[in-house]
């Protein structure tokens, strides 16, 4: 299967296994996880259990709030594509020393990908959508986890994207060419020398945040990602009923809010807010046929007459209408909660300290 990547570069392969295939895999990761978890490094945060982008990211904050604010941000090519299968079977037999499970692992790293009804080989690489290939990542790095260890230096890695923080941007360019050749020579893997950079750590990009001082903030690239999405949530002319569509948006803003609420800027977050706001205000102009049935609405919900004639009754269009203040006065932000509170209620999968009334600040 193919999917594509983010930002629209390339595609990634993503490999279903098959039933049987699936529960040998889980099954092989049960048993080899316990045993690998105990060894890995302190500061590797991504596919293993209790740790999280979040953890990551705080750890990274605190690195640099310690005085190193220069990051190597190294960028692997094609990573799981390109992992070395005699590497990494010897490397599972440095721990475990049943030649079976060697000899299955190494079955299943070679099974191949079925596209098109043809079957092509494996002759590197572990396939993404794996249950083990996420455990198996995260041996073949652990190699590089120990040598930045053994150097003395700080760094944070999720999963193959690894940042290693240094006082000085000449220290910086001396650790990105040392070990970038490290992991080529070694490790038997490609560095991505366009994704790759030396910067400050606000100009680097963690999971979709960035740190900027000792704060965390959402990135510029996040933020316009998240208001794409809100106008896709909000498309023009669309046939849902409103509480239809402020349901679809509490379904995906809940969750990103959970995860950028990390930010030390809630007017980020506001930010995305209001624009949701704004988007169901023109969308409850629009609805309405013309100009005078607008005007009788906005008196109907308390604007006064003059006010709202001086809004409706120019030649600003939907969009401009909107953010007027007698748009906002008839659909303050007490209308969203109360009188839609309803279908925000409905929502089953809300987390348990989803609190209704702050449905604004959440969406």
């Amino acid at each position: 299967m193919e999917i594509p990547k983010p930002g629209g570069h390339g595609i990634r392969l993503l490999g279903v296994p098959t039933v049987r295939d699936r529960v040998v895999q889980a099954t092989l990761k049960l048993l080899l996880e316990p045993i690998f978890e105990p060894l890995f490094s302190a500061h590797s945060y991504g596919f293993r259990p209790g740790r999280s982008q979040g953890q990551a990211l705080e750890s990274a904050r605190r690195i640099v709030a310690g005085g190193k604010p220069y990051v190597v941000d190294l960028d692997l090519s094609k990573f799981f594509d390109r992992i070395h299968h005699d590497r990494l079977i010897a490397r599972l037999g440095q721990t475990i020393p049943d030649t079976r499970i060697l000899r299955l692992v190494g079955l299943i790293l070679r099974s191949g990908i079925m596209a098109n009804g043809l079957v092509t080989p494996s002759t590197e690489g572990a396939v993404q959508g794996s249950p083990l290939s996420p455990l198996l990542s995260n041996i073949v790095l652990d190699e590089l986890d120990k040598e930045l260890e053994r150097r003395g230096l700080e760094f944070c890695r999720f999963a193959d994207d690894c940042n290693i923080f240094v006082k000085t941007p000449k220290a910086a360019e001396r650790v990105m060419a040392s070990i970038g050749g490290y992991i080529e020579k070694r490790l038997k893997l490609v560095v991505n020398r366009d994704k790759s950079q030396v910067a400050r750590s606000d100009r680097v990009k963690f999971p979709g945040l960035t740190i900027v001082g000792d704060t965390i903030a959402i990135s510029r690239k996040a933020l316009q990602a998240a208001m794409d999405k809100v106008k896709e949530l909000t498309p023009r002319g669309t046939h849902l009923a409103l509480e239809t569509s402020i349901e679809r948006i509490n379904s995906w803003y809940v969750g990103w809010s959970s995860y950028f609420a990390m930010t030390y800027y809630p007017a980020q977050l506001k930010k995305i807010e209001a624009h949701i706001r704004r988007r169901l205000r023109s969308r409850l102009v629009d609805q309405q046929k013309s100009r005078r049935n607008l005007f009788r609405k906005l008196v109907k919900r308390g604007v006064p007459r003059r006010q709202a004639a001086g809004a409706v009754f120019s030649n600003k269009g939907r969009w401009a209408l909107s953010n007027t203040f007698a748009v906002t006065r008839a659909y303050p932000v007490g209308w969203f909660i109360g009188e839609l509170g309803q279908a925000i209620r409905s929502d089953k999968q809300l987390p348990h300290w989803f609190d209704v009334s702050q449905w604004i600040r959440l969406a």
